[in-house]
């Protein structure tokens, strides 16, 4: 089977390491594909492409935008994008820029319970100031002792319902959609688990998803179970759908899964990559 890995993060948007230093451990840890998406940007693309062509990793343009969709925040991958499309990348900055305010209302209500200098702790774990998101404020949380580890963190302060919370109207799905398939890439369904969204809902937003254009499931991805995995590789084999996988790596001891440290893709789904324009795995059989 081959190593691919296609959904991870580096320091450009909430990743530990820098593009090449995330090249360089995928080359060590045997990646043969390999695809940085950070969040809402494409800034990494050129130095991690640079790397992995040195390194011989076949290597695929990505990014990962945030969705508002219903009242949920979803994240749509862009595979084997084309990162000098003007209205990706525009619509990319407008994305970000509602990332600062966002920070903002994060930090005003974290003060509310008595956490004082969040907003200031969170940006000195930031490498691009616009891309400051609530990866950000776990670690400097986490850090200052207020949970054991991000992960505590998110669940105690940084999702709904809880009181580092604040709710953000991102970029709508039909936008991140056009922009992926307009510049020629393939878009994805990040991580479909982990939005708990019930049956019906979720076949709502796999037919709104495949009637705007959209190509694929994230199936095999670390916050999937198993019994998630055979489930979402039904899904997309039903609607047609193609089927991705990615570590959704963000640096070491924070991702469940290493880079390249995935499970057996299920048996019966057509793979994302054999679409891909510019992919040496594009025409291989699997």
């Amino acid at each position: 089977m081959l190593n691919i890995d296609l959904h991870c993060h580096s320091s450009i948007s909430d990743g530990v390491l820098t593009p090449t230093q995330l090249v360089e451990r995928a080359a060590l840890r045997c990646v043969e594909t390999l695809a940085l998406t950070d969040h809402d940007d494409i800034a990494g693309l050129a130095e991690a492409r640079q790397i992995a062509e040195a390194k011989g990793i076949d290597f695929i343009n990505g990014v990962e935008i945030s969705v508002s969709w219903r009242g949920r925040t979803l994240h749509i991958v862009g595979l084997d994008i084309d990162p000098n499309y003007a209205p990706l990348a525009e619509g990319l900055a407008k994305v970000r820029e509602g990332r600062t305010q966002r920070a903002r209302n994060i930090a005003a209500e974290l003060e509310k319970i008595g956490i004082q200098g969040s907003l200031e702790g969170a940006y000195t774990f930031v490498g691009v100031r616009s891309l400051i998101g609530r990866t950000h404020f776990a670690r400097f949380l986490a850090e200052q002792g207020y949970a054991k580890d991000v992960k505590s963190v998110f669940k105690k302060y940084l999702v709904k319902g809880k009181p580092g919370y604040t709710p953000h109207e991102w970029a709508p799905l039909s936008d991140a959609v056009d922009w992926i398939r307009g510049s020629g890439g393939r878009a994805v369904i990040a991580h479909p688990g982990r939005y708990d969204l019930g049956k019906n809902v979720l076949n709502d937003l796999l037919d709104e998803f495949a009637a705007l254009g959209g190509s694929a499931i994230e199936v095999v991805t670390s916050s999937h179970t198993h019994e998630q995995m055979q489930l979402f590789a039904r899904y997309a084999n039903d609607r047609n759908l193609l089927a991705s996988c990615g570590s959704d790596f963000h640096g070491p001891g924070e991702s469940h899964f290493d880079l390249g440290q995935l499970p057996e893709f299920p048996l019966g789904c057509t793979p994302v990559w054999h679409h891909f324009r510019s992919s040496s795995t594009a025409e291989l059989v699997y």
